[in-house]
């Protein structure tokens, strides 16, 4: 897959999330006061509205819940990576995540399909997560 075109800024509630991503670990959110896993990550819990979570480590293994092969791209940048797949995963821990799924034909995509988290090194150094099928040699 070419490089990306535009890297991933952090803020307070996502810099625990790309930190984590530049070691290869995948984290989660969890709400300390009703558990709830959540992603991405924000401020407050979406369950409950409390402020107090911590960053537990996830499994990084979820199925495809829904995608769409992406074709045509006129953005400058987007264009190189055509075709690619634009993927819903539902993540073990319940979060859906929006990622490319990678090492994967996208005829060979389907709904359901097991997939696990991999890592794509970014031009300044930094790491994006992305899905791949389960068992799929990076």
């Amino acid at each position: 897959m070419p490089p990306f075109p535009t890297l991933p800024i952090a803020n307070a509630d996502t810099k625990p999330f790309w930190d984590a991503c530049a070691r290869e670990e995948f984290l989660l959110q969890r709400c300390l006061a009703c558990q709830a896993y959540r992603h991405p990550p924000s401020s407050i819990c979406s369950a409950c509205l409390s402020d107090r979570c911590e960053w537990v480590r996830a499994g990084g293994e979820g199925t495809v819940y829904s995608f769409t092969v992406v074709r045509e791209q006129s953005a400058r940048g987007w264009d190189a990576m055509v075709p690619y797949v634009l993927t819903v995963v539902e993540l073990t821990e319940g979060p859906h995540v929006l990622t490319n799924l990678t090492n994967v034909r996208p005829e060979d995509v389907r709904i359901g399909l097991p997939v696990e988290v991999t890592f794509a090194e970014l031009e300044d150094g930094a790491k994006l997560p992305l899905f791949q099928p389960r068992g799929a040699v990076a």
